[in-house]
């Protein structure tokens, strides 16, 4: 819980500051790459997470992967990395994101789904949590979980909608269980 907090915090820290050198939407999109780089790469997040790997290393590495990247960003590394912090930059991106949509007004709509969603359902998904919410400015995450069988899990906010197959199971099992 303490690497979230660290998170949040260092992600506060950097928001404060581009907001006072323009170039939060820059650091927005390099926060968003950060993170699907990391959630793609089991090897970089391996390295980070690495306690035999020395810190000016996974700043190099970490240069390296990410050099096209603002310099918010490569000053961003540059401080976790000194700071022994390597191992939390996925968090730090994912903390930026949701401070920054917060900012923005920007509601945040994850979908968990059995299958990915095509683009069709995808747009009445949007419109729906847009109705619900009385937000124009949606953003939509679709997360595969296949355990949950068929239907979906909507979440926006502390909002909570699970009309999965899996669920509907173990209400019917809870239900027999009871009436025995």
């Amino acid at each position: 819980m303490s690497g979230t907090r660290a998170a949040i915090r260092y992600a506060n820290a950097v928001l404060q500051n581009a907001g006072e050198t323009a170039s939060v939407k820059a650091l927005f999109d390099d926060m968003q790459t950060v993170k699907s780089t990391l959630q793609e790469s089991k090897e970089l997040r391996t390295v980070l997470k690495s306690p035999i790997i020395k810190a000016e290393d996974k700043k190099a590495i970490l240069m390296e992967v990410f050099q096209g990247q603002s310099e918010g960003t490569k000053s961003l590394i540059g401080l976790l990395s000194q700071n022994q912090r390597a191992n939390i930059l996925g968090q730090v991106a994912d903390s930026f994101i949701h401070l920054y949509n917060e900012a923005q007004g920007v509601k945040v709509a994850k979908v968990i789904t059995a299958v990915p969603l095509s683009g069709d359902l995808e747009k009445q998904v949007l419109a729906k949590v847009e109705s619900l919410t009385g937000s124009k400015k949606v953003t939509l995450e679709n997360e595969v979980d296949q355990t949950i069988i068929g239907g979906f899990i909507l979440r926006v906010g502390d909002m909570q909608y699970n009309a999965s197959i899996a669920n509907q199971l173990g209400n019917l099992k809870r239900e027999f269980s009871k009436s025995l």
